[in-house]
């Protein structure tokens, strides 16, 4: 059974700004989507039979990243390929999907790891909202390499694409706690600066 075959819900007026006529549609399917990774991360945490370094995470974040480039194909939308990752692009908005807690955390409190990857870094940076450093003219000195290379977009994403992001908090037990989506800035301490956000509602999680 397709996770698009449940009733849409009644989408925002952020929502429908961005992905049109597919909005409803979309913001039903992202919960289902999230709780079949979690039932798939769950079943790999329970095969790999351990108590530290469980595959739960690492699972899980691919299992979410799979579950919505999924539904974009069933959307007939397009899914770009970063990187050896698949993400979902709906009408020119790519899903950033990102577990920022294994436990119940406000979402003002989300920050993106120190280890997290430069290419997490040139996402959020090249693809997020307007920049708020670009309101000022940097100085020649002061724009690095690294500078540059943060704030280039990927071709393969497409140059005008935007993010949205869709932050959640799980954990092995429990499974998805709340799920949040929206548009934010990546600030230099690693927090987020929310542009707009929303809280989607958890979908049942029956484990596999």
């Amino acid at each position: 059974m397709s996770v698009l075959d449940g009733d849409p819900v009644a989408p925002s007026g952020w929502a429908i700004e961005r992905f049109g006529q597919q909005a409803g549609r979309l913001a039903a399917a992202v919960p289902v989507q999230l709780a079949k990774a979690h039932a798939k991360a769950h079943a790999t945490h329970l095969a790999a039979g351990l108590k530290k370094r469980s595959p739960y995470g690492a699972t899980l974040a691919e299992a979410v990243r799979e579950n919505l480039a999924d539904t974009a194909r069933e959307l007939g939308e397009p899914v770009r390929e970063v990187l050896g990752y698949e993400y979902a692009v709906i009408n020119e908005y790519a899903l950033f999907p990102f577990k920022y807690a294994g436990k119940p955390k406000p979402l003002d409190r989300a920050r993106l790891p120190a280890k997290a990857s430069p290419t997490r870094h040139r996402m959020l940076r090249a693809h997020g909202p307007e920049q708020r450093e670009a309101i000022f003219d940097l100085d020649d000195g002061l724009i690095t390499e690294e500078y540059l290379q943060l704030h280039e977009t990927f071709e393969e994403l497409g140059a005008t694409t935007e993010l949205v992001c869709v932050f959640f908090t799980a954990d092995v037990e429990s499974g998805i706690h709340a799920i949040h989506w929206g548009q934010a800035h990546l600030e230099p301490d690693r927090t987020f600066a929310w542009i707009h956000n929303e809280q989607l509602p958890v979908a049942p999680q029956p484990l596999e």
